[in-house]
């Protein structure tokens, strides 16, 4: 029986267990991720997907007198994040199909209807004034400016669980709004320049080539949801045209109209032509529209339904007509898995403040690691059927990484405990052998188990 102290104590947590099961290194080489020399790439990544359980950001926790921590270097992790020719998109977009597949449809009925779920929250950088596409921002909440980006997320979710599958940091289509230029002498056959130019493009451009790559990955989902930001006439019918349903937040503006009985109506003038449904009901009226133009038309089907808040009433478009007015506002009730992937994404994962880069690149590969931390969270949740919120796991982990490091100190101070018996003389290494294990054995079974990993069955050599 020995007592080995590594330098990282093998330790089966949750990072290690998400990492080998799914076998992230190898998703991370097809990606074109990869490290030319020093620590190896699969340690590297794990550390940055531990990061935000230890409580601190990147710079805080390197910043120490040797520049480094367990082997990990500033230089290393910063070379990593800003590397320009890493294809994270195609990462996360492996990642999150693979376990759809694996893990998450064999769990779920063919009779639930599976679904994507689009929308964007803002990135904040209100403090920064070089970060590469920096751009005046508005938030759609405050109705104001801030500094920053807009995170454009496209998620799964089969009614029990979300889980981000692409995003784009979009900066602004309007020169004017950007406060920091591109990066120039940038080689336009990287994945960085790539990501550069789509971040300058408008939103709806962008979700349309984000639904393709998602649709050719071989997920299924027949409907997309979104609120009125992007309910657009011509982005519909596009996705339509894409085999793609859409279950919408309507807005009336009185440049989008719908073709009813004959007539083009905006949205509050065609609310006052269908015919209500008599008392309280909570479903007012429903019809069957047509939108788009000339070029691209398609049937929908609009539900009104009571607004509790302002006692008003709100619409919802689906281009599924065969779905019932109840079944569609059931599944846009889905539409709030994505809210709370922002809200834990910036509450607990350290969205836009654990990485502090100035680069574009560096921006995107952190955000990348967020949503692999919540695709982690979400994956231990659902297939263990655990009862706890994502906010519970998240320190769940916490603690357990914090646990790892106390029982590395604890192991360090057994082997120096046998180091200082066998230079006492009349102590044997069996009798050494014996105390250890009598000690371990008297030790509670959360800090026993990880110290019986190290126990081998090979005499004690220092």
């Amino acid at each position: 029986m020995s007592l080995t102290v590594p330098e990282n104590l093998a330790v089966e947590n949750q990072i290690n267990l998400f990492f080998h099961n799914h076998s992230l290194g190898q998703l991370l080489r097809q990606s074109n991720v990869r490290k030319v020399r020093g620590i190896s790439l699969d340690t590297l990544f794990q550390f940055l997907l531990a990061l935000a359980f230890t409580g601190k950001n990147l710079f805080c926790l390197l910043d120490s007198s040797d520049g480094s921590v367990q082997g990990v270097r500033k230089d290393a992790a910063y070379r990593l994040l800003n590397s320009v020719n890493a294809n994270w998109r195609r990462f996360l977009l492996f990642l999150s199909t693979r376990i759809i597949v694996d893990r998450l449809e064999p769990m779920t009925s063919d009779a639930n209807r599976k679904v994507l779920i689009v929308d964007d929250t803002l990135y904040r950088r209100d403090r920064s004034k070089k970060v590469e596409l920096l751009a005046r921002v508005h938030d759609h909440n405050s109705g104001l400016y801030h500094r920053g980006f807009r995170m454009l997320t496209l998620g799964w979710s089969d009614g029990g669980s979300f889980l981000p599958m692409m995003f784009s940091l979009l900066s602004s289509a309007t020169e004017k709004s950007r406060l920091v230029p591109m990066r120039e002498n940038l080689d336009k056959r990287t994945n960085g320049y790539k990501r550069r130019q789509e971040s300058i493009r408008k939103s709806p451009d962008v979700l349309i080539d984000m639904i393709k790559l998602v649709l050719s990955a071989g997920v299924t989902a027949r409907y997309l949801l979104f609120d009125s930001w992007f309910a657009f006439p011509a982005t519909i019918c596009t996705l339509r045209s894409l085999g793609m349903h859409t279950i919408c937040m309507l807005k009336d503006m009185p440049n989008i109209r719908y073709t009813f009985e004959g007539k083009q109506l905006a949205l509050k003038g065609l609310y006052k032509q269908v015919k209500k449904r008599p008392g309280r009901a909570k479903i007012l009226a429903s019809c069957l529209v047509a939108i788009g133009g000339d070029k691209a038309s398609c049937q929908a089907k609009i539900v009104f339904v009571r607004d509790r808040s302002t006692k008003s009433w709100l619409g919802l478009l689906s281009t599924d007509t065969a779905l019932t007015d109840e079944e569609i506002i059931t599944l846009y009730k889905r539409r709030w898995d994505i809210e709370v992937f922002f809200k834990m994404a910036k509450s607990f994962l350290n969205l836009a403040k654990e990485c502090q880069s100035r680069s574009y690149d560096g921006l995107v590969a952190h955000s990348t690691l967020v949503c692999c931390r919540y695709i982690m969270l979400e994956t231990a949740r659902r297939t263990t059927a655990d009862p706890r919120t994502l906010g519970r796991l998240f320190h769940a982990t916490c603690d357990e990484i914090r646990q790892a490091k106390f029982v590395d100190a604890l192991a360090l101070l057994l082997s120096l405990l046998e180091q200082t018996l066998l230079n006492i003389i009349g102590f044997t290494k069996e009798r050494i052998r014996q105390w250890v294990a009598q000690f371990i054995a008297m030790l509670p079974p959360v800090f026993r188990n990880p110290l019986l990993l190290m126990v081998t069955n090979e005499a004690i050599n220092y």
